[in-house]
């Protein structure tokens, strides 16, 4: 469950839950007639040890969204999960893509601190697995670092990192609009 003040908002809900009710949220289409985001359709689950999404959907002409779960233990230094995130540059195909955890936790605290706050932290290898992006291929590997704040504070980020290959997909989500959770161990 996520914790702190999140608590009592989301109190009953799974971070499925709270990411299904965001994607549901913009609709179709926008009164502006924004392209229709179809994308990240991948597997979920009522609940995760760690998962995040980055607000909501795109719906407007321009913007990055992502979201993903999975399981880890810090103890077998495992790890498993799926996540996605799209790219929407004005005039072109959205750029999706898939990626795939990588068996080893790369890096597990309960005692993190991000922007000046505490907070639990992992960080995952990843590997893209789909891809409509021409320029970021199936196989490319990268690093995605997900922040759960505590102790009431919400200041939650999500960090994709990625070689040259795939550097359109390089983000750090840094907003009151991201909601992650990353479980004790």
């Amino acid at each position: 469950m996520l914790r702190g003040a999140r608590s009592t908002v989301f109190s009953g809900l799974s971070l499925t839950a709270v990411v299904a009710v965001a994607l549901a949220l913009p609709g179709a289409s926008d009164a502006a007639g924004a392209r229709s985001p179809a994308y990240c359709t991948i597997p979920t689950k009522n609940y995760s040890p760690w998962g995040f999404h980055t607000g909501e959907p795109i719906t407007g002409p321009t913007g990055s969204y992502a979201h993903g779960h999975g399981t880890f233990n810090p103890s077998a230094q495992t790890a498993s999960g799926i996540m996605c995130q799209v790219d929407r540059v004005r005039n072109a195909p959205d750029r999706q893509i898939i990626l795939a955890i990588g068996h080893r936790l790369v890096f597990y605290s309960h005692t993190a601190t991000r922007w000046g706050f505490p907070g639990n932290l992992v960080k995952l290898a990843v590997r893209v697995t789909q891809s409509t992006d021409p320029n970021c291929p199936v196989g490319t590997t990268g690093l995605v670092t997900i922040f759960a704040s505590y102790n009431g504070v919400h200041q939650d980020s999500v960090k994709f990192y990625f070689p040259a290959a795939c550097r359109s997909h390089r983000h750090l989500y840094h907003s009151p609009s991201v909601v992650t959770n990353v479980e004790p161990a």
